[in-house]
Parts: structure tokens; sequence; C-alpha cells
């Protein structure tokens, strides 16, 4: 990403007269951009995501005053369910964490199908984090579907998950995905980006959330782990969960 860092403006609270994607917009837009060499250690709001591969862990091992937020894969395509997603999300959830569950998106199914997968298997709780779309390349599929087909499927995937859980959902993705797919369309999704050696330049478009290293180590987990930054104040985390109505 860009070797500058972004810093988030307070949002206004919110009513019932005031979306949530127009909130979240509102967050994207009024950026004041300073000159400086971005680094995790440059944002305060830390967090992690995790699924089966991390095998057993230990929650009462994790602080919520170390890490903000943690992501559970949940799902993946029309029918595969993560098998440690339940034991996860109610250990996470009783620890303290703000938890939010992800759905790798398939290209061998529609985006319908995906959805309910989704639903049925992700509680709809308010004091959870908004749904996560992770959109990359499914290399089975990777023919299946030309680019404007593939975004009227996320757009209705997308479209779903924000009005059962009425939240804006986020999508992560890598950069390569983002400029071939993404680029010009979902202006009011906001964006998690995977890239391990800098912020990376979205041609003006800011991230919300920095996937900046998949070899963290967290006590309590055995394995190495993805390692994501929030692009914001410690107030402008808060402000967006208020955003969300996450309480």
């Amino acid at each position: 990403m860009l070797q500058w860092r972004s810093v988030l403006m307070p949002l206004p609270a919110m009513t019932k007269t005031v979306p949530a994607t127009r909130a979240v917009t509102l967050a994207m837009t009024v950026l004041v951009t300073m000159t400086a060499h971005a680094s995790p250690n440059d944002y305060p709001v830390k967090g992690f995501d995790v699924s089966h591969h991390q095998g057993l862990i230990d929650w009462s091992k994790i602080s919520p005053q170390q890490y903000q937020f943690v992501y559970l894969k949940a799902t993946e395509g029309g029918d595969f369910n993560d098998k440690k997603f339940q034991d996860n999300w109610l250990a996470a959830r009783e620890r303290g964490l703000k938890v939010g569950a992800y759905h790798f998106f398939s290209m061998c199914r529609d985006g319908k199908i995906q959805a309910q997968h989704f639903i049925q298997t992700v509680p709809n709780k308010s004091n959870a984090l908004p749904p996560v779309m992770d959109l990359e390349y499914d290399t089975a599929c990777i023919d299946r579907m030309g680019k404007d087909k593939l975004l009227q499927q996320i757009k209705v995937m997308h479209d779903q998950l924000s009005r059962h859980y009425g939240k804006q959902p986020i999508f992560y993705t890598t950069p390569n995905f983002y400029h071939i797919v993404l680029k010009g369309s979902f202006p009011h999704t906001p964006i998690w980006v995977r890239e391990y050696k800098k912020p990376i330049d979205l041609n003006g478009r800011n991230w919300m959330i920095w996937q900046h290293s998949n070899q963290g180590k967290i006590n309590g987990i055995s394995t190495t782990v993805d390692l994501n930054v929030f692009q914001g104040t410690c107030q402008d985390w808060l402000n967006y969960l208020k955003s969300q109505h996450v309480q």
C-alpha cells in the first residue's frame, strides 16, 4: 500500500435515518492523509483471524486488551463448514473478544446459495462484527465466471448478508483480485487487504483492515496465525463499531 498513514475522523452517532452503509462511507471518505512510513506498529487496533488450521486454541491465554478483534472462518462455497467454527465462536465470545465470521467465496457456486449457507451457520448476534466475504481466485473454477457474472454473484451474496445481519459486509481480498475484479465496484464496502510487504496502493481507495503477516505468534495458539490492523485510532474503532450497531 501507499507509504502513508490515514487517520479516520470521528463518525457521527448512528440513527435510524442514517443507513449503516452511509456511516461506513463517511468513515472511509473523511480521511486525512499524512506523509509517513506505515508499519503495523503505527496502528493501535490489532486483530487476528483463524480457522481449523490453527487447531485447538486456548482462548483463555489471549488478551482482549492486546487484540481488539478476531475473525473466524465459518463457511466456504455452498456446503463446507469449518470444523472449529462453533467451538471458536463460543470460546472467543466468552473470552470477551469482538468476534466476526468470514466466508470463502467459491466461483463454483452462485451467490444466493453461498449466502444461505453462511446465514444458516453464523448466528445473528448484535455484538458480532460485520460478516466478511473472502474474495480471491478459486483455481478450481477460475474459468467458470466472467468478470460481470462474478460481480453479479458477489453482489447477490453481499446484499443478502447485509439484509440479514443489518451490517455492512466487508470484502477481504488480495491486491490482484481487487485490481482485476473489484476496482470501481462496491464503493461503500470496506476493504480488508492481504499484503505481507507493506500497505499497498489501491488507486485512491483506502483499506480498512490490513492483513500484514501470516507468521504471527499468539499465546494460546500453537501454529502461526494471520495478523491484522485496523486503519485508525482506538476511538475510530469504537465509532466504527457503533456505526455497525455492534454492542
